[in-house]
């Protein structure tokens, strides 16, 4: 057996980009060469770093999935900024273990599923935004809860959650759906934060503070 596997078909382009972000690239370049076109110099510039910016921002880069039993992958590109036991959680239900990642603007905002299973409910709920950093973050911003259950019958909930700035949370998936490890799913738009929630006995192989990119970093191992 390999030790990683392609998740989703690789990518034709040197530089792919995730299709939610055409629109917003599109509108910068249309808003750029209307500056160039009236000779406002200044302005053209700023529209011009603009559209390399939104390039950079919705980049969308393969990733070789690591293919073993029991692997967790990280959902989201940053920085883990809490990991450990928690009770009593809205996501899950009694103990479990949560991982919380902060996207900055500077991060690949695509988002992966972390462990093969079936999609057994989705829930969005339309909330604050206070900035993802924060706690309260989890509980009271915006957020859309996938709940995944593995084929070992054992649940894992990721919960994309909006920041200050992101005002949109994109989520391809529906109920009943069948996923695998590493698969792109959805993102969060201009930074943001991802909290997984697994079951208590996974050996965590990450720490608060580590940089983890989604579906190669492993969070842990499922036991």
């Amino acid at each position: 057996m390999s030790n990683f596997f392609w998740s989703d078909v690789p990518s034709h382009s040197a530089f792919p980009l995730a299709s939610a972000g055409y629109p917003f690239i599109f509108a910068s370049v249309f808003a750029t060469a209307v500056f160039a076109l009236l000779g406002l110099i200044t302005l053209s510039l700023i529209g011009l770093a603009a559209t390399f910016f939104i390039c950079y921002f919705f980049r969308d880069p393969d990733r070789v999935i690591p293919n073993y039993t029991g692997c967790v992958v990280s959902p989201a590109d940053g920085k883990v900024i809490s990991a450990g036991l928690v009770d009593n959680s809205k996501f899950f239900e009694g103990s479990c273990i949560k991982v919380s990642i902060f996207m900055s603007i500077f991060n690949v905002h695509v988002n992966r599923i972390p462990y093969e299973g079936q999609i057994k409910k989705i829930h969005y709920y339309p909330g604050k935004f206070f900035s993802a950093n924060l706690d309260k973050a989890s509980n009271h911003n915006e957020h859309n809860a996938i709940y995944i259950e593995t084929k070992g019958g054992k649940n894992i909930c990721t919960v994309q959650i909006a920041g200050l700035i992101a005002r949109r949370i994109i989520c391809k998936l529906q109920r009943g759906d069948i996923v695998t490890r590493g698969q792109r799913f959805g993102l969060i738009c201009f930074g943001s934060r991802l909290d997984v929630y697994l079951p208590p006995e996974i050996n965590l192989k990450i720490a608060v503070g580590d940089k983890v990119k989604s579906g190669t970093s492993v969070l842990g191992d499922l036991i």
